[in-house]
C-alpha cells in the first residue's frame, strides 16, 4: 500500500471515527457529572494520570493561553500535549502533540483502543436510564489517552464549559490556570460573575498552584476563598509584585513582565491584541509554578523564542489581505470588548464591514451593542451551527446604531463575499468576522480553499 493511499485510507477512517462522536449529545448539553469519564479512563490504565496536567479555566483567553503555556513548555524541550475546544477547521486540531494536530493514524488507533471500554460504560449509563457517554466526554477521553500514547511529558488541558464537573476535571491539575471570568452559559453556569467563578473553580485541586489574570472582585474571591480551602498557592497577575506592560509593534507587541520568579524585559509578542499580553504573562506564571515552584526563572532567550512564534489561530487572525479581512473567536461581550479596543489600537482601518453570526446561547444584542459602531456597515449571517441563531432573528432583536447600514444574508459564503466586495472599494476597507467560531473556521476554510491574497 502507497503512502499516499494509507494516509487517505486513514483520513476515511478518522472522519469515520468523527461521525460516531457528532451521533452523541452534543457540546451544547454537556451533563454535570465526572463518573462516567472517571471510569473509562481508569478502565484504560488511568490514562489520564500518566503526566503532569495543567489546566486552564475560565471565560475568553483559554485557548490562546494554553496555546501559549504549551509553546514556552516545548520550546523549554519538553514533550508536551494539549488539548483545547473548540476547533475551528479539523477535530485533529484539538489534540495536538509536541505542537502538532494528532496525526490521522494516531488518532484512529487511540479511538480503536477505547472505544470498548466507551461502549461498555455507555451500557453501563443506559442500563441506569442514563444518557450516555456525549461528544465532549469521550473526546476528553480521547485525547487523555493520546497524550499517554504519545507519551507526553506535561499536558496543557483546557476544560470545555464551567470547570467542577467538565469531563476534563477527572484530571488533577498540578497547576491551575484561571483567564479572565465573566458571563456567558449563564443558562448552564449560573446568573452570575460569583456562581461562574464557583463553578470554574472547582479545577483547584489540593496543594495545587493556582495562577489567574486579573479578575473581577467578586471572582477573585470566590478563587482565593477555593484557593485556601485546597490548602493552595495563589497567584494573581497584578498583585505580589506580578505586572505586565506592552506597547504596540509591527505585527504584535513589545511586553515586559515581572513573574513570579523573574523580570523579563521587551519580549515579542507575536499576537495582536492588548488581552494577549495579559495572557502571556499569565501563561508564564503558569509555567514558572509548574517547573521551579515559582522559584525559579525561565531562561529569557528561550521564552522569547516562545513568544515570537506562538500562534493562536481564529484569534484576531489577518487571513487575507487584499483586501484585509480579520477573524477573531470573541463570541460574548466581554470579547467583543477586547475586539473593539484591537480594532482601534492595532489598525488604522476606516471602512470596516462587519460579517456576525451567533449561537442561541449568546448575549448578542449586547455584543452588536459593543462592535457594530466600529463598523460602517453589518451583515448579519447564519453560522454553520446546528445552535445557530438566524440572521433574520438577529436583524429582528438587535439595536444596531443609525448611522451603521445593516443587510441581512443567511448564507455565510455569500456574506463573506459581498463583504469582500465592499471592503475592496475603500483605500482603509476591511472586513471582520466574529460572533461565533464556527463562522471563523468556515472563514478561515474560505480563504485556504479560495486561496485568498
Amino acid at each position: 500500500m502507497s503512502e499516499s493511499h494509507e494516509e487517505s485510507e486513514y483520513a476515511r477512517a478518522a472522519e469515520l471515527a468523527y461521525q460516531e462522536l457528532l451521533s452523541r449529545m452534543g457540546e451544547g448539553e454537556p451533563q454535570p457529572r465526572l463518573e462516567p469519564t472517571r471510569r473509562v479512563v481508569e478502565l484504560l490504565g488511568d490514562v489520564h494520570r500518566a503526566y503532569p496536567v495543567i489546566h486552564v479555566a475560565g471565560t475568553n483567553g483559554k485557548t490562546s493561553t494554553a496555546r501559549m503555556i504549551e509553546t514556552i513548555l516545548r520550546t523549554l524541550g519538553l514533550r508536551t500535549g494539549l488539548f483545547t475546544s473548540p476547533h475551528l477547521i479539523s477535530l485533529n486540531e484539538r489534540i495536538q502533540i509536541d505542537g502538532e494536530p494528532i496525526s490521522d493514524e494516531n488518532l484512529v488507533a487511540n479511538w480503536v483502543d477505547i472505544k470498548p471500554y466507551v461502549e461498555m460504560v455507555d451500557a453501563e449509563l443506559e442500563a441506569k436510564g442514563e444518557l450516555r457517554l456525549t461528544f465532549f466526554e469521550v473526546l476528553t477521553i480521547l485525547g487523555f489517552a493520546a497524550f499517554a500514547d504519545a507519551p507526553v511529558d506535561v499536558a496543557v488541558v483546557e476544560a470545555g464549559m464551567g470547570g467542577e464537573w467538565d469531563s476534563t476535571n477527572v484530571a488533577d491539575g498540578v497547576v491551575a490556570v484561571f483567564t479572565p471570568i465573566a458571563l456567558d452559559h449563564t443558562e448552564r453556569l449560573g446568573p452570575d460573575i460569583t456562581t461562574i467563578a464557583r463553578t470554574k473553580s472547582g479545577i483547584i485541586k489540593p496543594a495545587a498552584m493556582v495562577v489567574s489574570a486579573p479578575q473581577e472582585p467578586e471572582a477573585e474571591a470566590v478563587l482565593r476563598e477555593a484557593a485556601e480551602l485546597t490548602e493552595s498557592i495563589i497567584n494573581i497577575l497584578g498583585s505580589g509584585g506580578t505586572s505586565v506592560v506592552s506597547e504596540v509593534a509591527v505585527g504584535g507587541q513589545l511586553t515586559s513582565i515581572i513573574g513570579l520568579a523573574g523580570t523579563y524585559d521587551d519580549l515579542f509578542v507575536g499576537l495582536l491584541g492588548d488581552h494577549q499580553t495579559v495572557n502571556a504573562a499569565v501563561a508564564l506564571m503558569a509555567v514558572e509554578s509548574f517547573l521551579g515552584g515559582a522559584n525559579q526563572s525561565i531562561d529569557r532567550d528561550l521564552l522569547a523564542e516562545a513568544f515570537a512564534t506562538v500562534t493562536s489561530p481564529g484569534r484576531l487572525q489577518r487571513v487575507a489581505s487584499s483586501p484585509p479581512v480579520i477573524v477573531d473567536a470573541a463570541h460574548n461581550p466581554h470579547g467583543a470588548r477586547s475586539l473593539a479596543e484591537a480594532l482601534s489600537s492595532y489598525f488604522d482601518f476606516d471602512d470596516i464591514t462587519l460579517v456576525f453570526g451567533t449561537l442561541a446561547d449568546k448575549d448578542y444584542p449586547e455584543f452588536l451593542a459593543t462592535l457594530a459602531p466600529f463598523a460602517s456597515r453589518v451583515i448579519l449571517t447564519t453560522p454553520p451551527s446546528d445552535r445557530a441563531v438566524t440572521a433574520a432573528q438577529v436583524a429582528a432583536t438587535a439595536h444596531l446604531p443609525d448611522d451603521v447600514t445593516v443587510s441581512v444574508q443567511p448564507d455565510p459564503l455569500v456574506a463573506l463575499a459581498e463583504a469582500r466586495a465592499y471592503a475592496a472599494q475603500s483605500a482603509k476597507g476591511a472586513v471582520v468576522v466574529s460572533g461565533s467560531i464556527s463562522l471563523v473556521g468556515l472563514t478561515l476554510a474560505c480563504a485556504i480553499e479560495e486561496k485568498w491574497s
